[in-house]
């Protein structure tokens, strides 16, 4: 009894917080300055942001139809269905529609969504990365298959409490920042690591509430009881005994510098996402990755 007692005064106190930010109307949908697509670059950007690999539940044999299980700390949460079925999928949005989803996390109803969707990262996509991405999914067949509900903890099942997570973690959509003092394989690794790839979302600790805890950047967390993201900043990855031929060469194939083998949620990764990388790509987020950012000047 006196546990109910704690989470029901919890709970009390987020929905009272998060009433306030609620009266500030979440981003609008906005006009894109791009809306030809490319579907090449579009599917290839899919792979290794990590669309297919979460959008598609391997069970149903159904290739972005959703329902996919992401387990986490606060309970599960199943990804929706992203095929161009018009009931259960994406077919009757807009690209503005998809362009807010992915930059803003902010569904069609008006609704954000929960921030196990990497939206965060994706805010700095630009146009043409969300023209792209847009262009691609036309192209993907429909599949009616009903998204399933998530089944999170109490109160993390509280929606409304994701307007403070938003107010607390979210800054809003923002554009690429490029190092000026490196060179573009470096700024094309740096969009790899922290915008597609968004290797914080698993490698950086969060607190009690989910957000990430950007002081502490690839320095590795614990993501449930029994699975671990290694820390993955230079210091780290240096002293693992990666280098930058067999970091680039590890991204792609899951192979360590001694001979094992990547396993659990980073082998599904590689396998769904990160093995479909083009080998500039491949050196361009090693070499990023093992860059010293002490000098960088964003």
């Amino acid at each position: 009894m006196v546990g109910w007692k704690k989470y029901t005064v919890f709970a009390a106190l987020i929905l009272a917080v998060a009433f306030g930010f609620m009266v500030t109307s979440l981003p609008p949908e906005t006009p894109l300055s791009v809306r030809e697509g490319d579907v090449a670059r579009g599917a290839y950007l899919a792979r290794i942001s990590g669309c297919i690999a979460c959008h598609t539940n391997t069970e149903a044999n159904a290739p972005l139809a959703g329902g996919y299980g992401i387990k986490t700390p606060f309970g599960v949460l199943f990804s929706p269905n992203l095929t161009t079925d018009n009931k259960t999928g994406i077919g009757d949005w807009t690209i503005e529609t998809f362009g807010r989803a992915v930059r803003s996390g902010v569904s069609p109803d008006g609704q954000p969504y929960y921030p196990v969707f990497p939206y965060r990262f994706y805010a700095q996509f630009s146009d043409q990365d969300i023209a792209d991405l847009w262009a691609a999914f036309q192209t993907v067949p429909p599949v009616p298959y009903e998204n399933r509900e998530h089944q999170l903890a109490f109160p993390y099942n509280i929606r409304s409490a994701l307007y403070l997570w938003r107010a607390l973690y979210f800054e809003g959509r923002t554009s690429v920042q490029t190092d000026s003092l490196q060179d573009d394989q470096y700024n094309r690794g740096k969009y790899l690591v922290e915008v597609a790839g968004h290797c914080a979302a698993c490698h950086t600790p969060r607190g009690w509430l989910g957000g990430l805890q950007d002081d502490k950047s690839l320095q590795g967390a614990t993501i449930l009881d029994d699975m671990k993201a290694p820390a993955i900043t230079p210091e780290a990855l240096k002293q693992q005994g990666w280098t930058l031929n067999t970091l680039a060469y590890g991204l792609s194939t899951g192979i360590k510098p001694d001979g094992d083998v990547m396993g659990a949620a980073m082998g599904e990764v590689i396998r769904d996402g990160l093995s479909y990388l083009s080998k500039a790509d491949q050196q361009a987020m090693a070499l990023y990755l093992l860059s010293d950012k002490s000098t960088s000047t964003k």
